[in-house]
């Protein structure tokens, strides 16, 4: 038999069958394992070779870093363009979700049944839906940034069947409704709620308002900042998109800004919106204390700050097309705005059919025009019928 030119195999004691090769950087590497026959050892270095011509070839030593420092390192380098909220939401599921599982595990070990069994036993736990799904996000990213790194070949993070979210759908209001909740509340929490509900903004954005980031005289504000809670701590930062934008308000709105700013402190860092100690607003308080009281008293149900903004996107895209309410909401793709925001808007869909109607120069005529323009059998189809289809 020729002499093999890449690597060699080599009988144990045990009877098993070793395979051992030269890397492309010089080193004696063995398989990770040993092989119950020789032509499946001669299988395993003819692959590896292939490995090697193709320009594929992974130093097996990289792969052994384990989980967990991998895991810290690739969080540490890509912390600085995260929002501090998303920082502390990474760190929290590498800590309580990944970490007690894959931690100790080296990153070429981790096989796609492991990552597989993980999920299940995440949703065996009754862990949310969202929250397995954050999991097994964050560890594919981790896992892609290893593949990009050259530390192994493919991540085992594929062929995973994760728990679908609940089909929720928002609670859009009506205007009068939106007017009643702004009555039941007190002053400012009213001019806040309208700014969620004539103005699109987040709730984190609304508590962030300063009044430098009024302008009275041009009728819009600047929404420059969002506000966000890390264990019980408020961070300041950009917003979600860390894209500034402007928002023209309804006068009304406008005005109701004016007389507030009227009883506001003149220092332009002077937040809009403060608890009665004069610190920023902490949202669960906000929400018992002040919110769904409202709600109570306005005679709804299960309507949430987010609702008001789903809300404000639902009527905006109703009048002026969604690429406008996309804009208003700071969203860079439309189809956010679509898939979790605006919602059709009721009896839209029969004014389409009589505005067709109108086009169609039928606005005042009989609605069994095509019963009189076409004689046939009760059964048949009209002509033309199977062309328009």
């Amino acid at each position: 038999m020729a002499k093999r030119s890449f690597g060699n195999t080599r009988e144990l004691p045990s009877g098993r069958w070793q395979a051992r090769y030269r890397g492309p950087d010089g080193q004696l590497r063995s398989a990770p394992k040993t092989f119950a026959k020789k032509r499946d050892a001669e299988r395993w270095l003819t692959l590896k070779e292939a490995d090697v011509a193709r320009g594929e070839w992974i130093d097996p030593d990289e792969a052994k870093i384990t989980i967990k420092e991998w895991g810290e390192r690739w969080l540490s380098s890509v912390s600085p363009s995260l929002k501090a909220k998303t920082r502390a939401s990474y760190g929290s599921l590498l800590r309580t979700l990944i970490e007690p599982r894959f931690g100790k595990a080296e990153i070429g070990q981790v096989r796609p049944i492991m990552i597989n069994e993980w999920v299940a036993s995440m949703i065996k736990r009754g862990l949310s839906p969202s929250r397995v799904r954050q999991a097994y996000r964050l560890m594919s990213q981790i896992m892609t940034a290893a593949v990009n790194n050259e530390l192994i070949k493919s991540s085992p993070c594929r062929g995973v069947r994760l728990p679908r979210m609940p089909e929720t759908e928002p609670h859009i209001l009506t205007g009068e409704e939106v007017e009643r909740l702004i009555a039941a509340m007190r002053l400012p929490h009213g001019l806040l709620v309208q700014l969620l509900a004539y103005g699109g903004l987040r709730i984190g954005e609304a508590f962030a308002l300063r009044r430098r980031h009024v302008e009275i005289k041009r009728g819009c504000l600047i929404v420059a900042e969002s506000l966000a809670e890390i264990a019980g701590r408020h961070v300041f930062d950009t917003p979600k998109s860390h894209q500034r934008r402007e928002i023209a308000l309804p006068d009304f709105v406008i005005m109701a800004l004016g007389s507030h700013l009227d009883r506001l402190s003149d220092d332009p860092d002077a937040l809009l919106f403060t608890g009665k100690t004069g610190k920023p607003l902490h949202y669960n308080a906000w929400r018992r204390w002040h919110f769904d009281p409202a709600v109570r008293v306005a005679g709804l149900e299960d309507v949430t700050p987010h609702d008001l903004r789903a809300t404000h996107a639902t009527w905006v895209a109703d009048r002026h097309g969604v690429m406008a309410a996309a804009r208003r909401l700071g969203h860079a793709n439309a189809s956010v705005t679509t898939r979790h925001y605006a919602r059709a808007v009721e009896g839209r869909d029969r004014e389409i059919a009589e505005g067709l109607d109108i086009d169609h120069g039928m606005e005042n005529g009989p609605k069994d025009h095509l019963a009189r323009t076409w004689h046939g059998e009760e059964d048949e189809d009209p002509p033309g019928v199977l062309a328009r289809v």
